[in-house]
């Protein structure tokens, strides 16, 4: 299963980033709260904390996905790209499979298990070649 889909590598790559950058990253990294209603979160009267966490968050996902856009246009570092995409998946599954069985998450991010697991199983049928 590992890189079946090699030759997509980049191509992968591409798409990802371009979809979670507009889904993900900049609306934590630029509009945290607006995300989080979105998501149907129950947004607190007090936000400075959660506006600073939500741009943090946004700020190492725009890192991953400049990662990504280097290595869909260039195949720079594209086995560190796909190790670390991996890694993102597998420690997202875990977060968000912890806060589904706590009870603590709308069921967006409940969803969010599918999503990437989804992603994990893409990157790793699109592993590139050694």
């Amino acid at each position: 299963m590992l890189g079946i889909w090699s030759e997509y590598a980049q191509m992968y790559l591409l798409i990802l980033t371009l979809s979670t950058t507009l889904v993900f990253a900049l609306p934590l990294f630029l509009v945290p709260m607006l995300w989080s209603r979105l998501m149907l979160w129950q947004v607190p009267a007090e936000t400075d904390l959660a506006v600073y966490l939500g741009r943090c968050l946004g700020a190492f996902i725009l890192i991953v996905e400049a990662l990504m856009l280097r290595a869909s246009l260039t195949g720079e570092a594209l086995h560190t790209t796909f190790e670390v995409l991996a890694a993102v998946a597998v420690m997202m599954i875990g977060v968000h499979i912890y806060g589904a069985l706590r009870r603590i998450q709308p069921l967006t991010e409940t969803l969010e298990i599918g999503f990437y697991s989804a992603l994990l199983a893409l990157t790793l049928l699109c592993w590139p070649a050694t």
